[in-house]
């Protein structure tokens, strides 16, 4: 899982915005002004059927502050990504 969910930066940071564009997801913010510090990204690739599924998760970044479920509260009644 994604660590970028309980970051208080999640809403401005630069590396979130990428994977949100990753996963085709809707953007909590279109002009991300947080350059995170040393974030670490992982990569998973499942080939299904026709198709080659990539998840893309950040585990670990220098910069991350704790602020537990900031992504729920910017999108209430929301499933947390995963």
């Amino acid at each position: 899982m994604c660590i970028c969910v309980n970051c208080h930066y999640v809403d401005r940071c630069v590396t979130y915005n990428a994977v949100e564009t990753q996963h085709q997801q809707p953007h909590l913010t279109e002009e991300p002004d947080f350059e995170p510090n040393e974030p670490s990204i992982n990569v998973n690739i499942r080939p299904r059927e026709d198709i080659i599924e990539m998840e893309w998760d950040v585990v670990g970044c220098l910069s991350f502050k704790k602020d537990a479920g900031k992504w729920s509260r910017l999108r209430p009644g929301e499933a947390i990504p995963t």
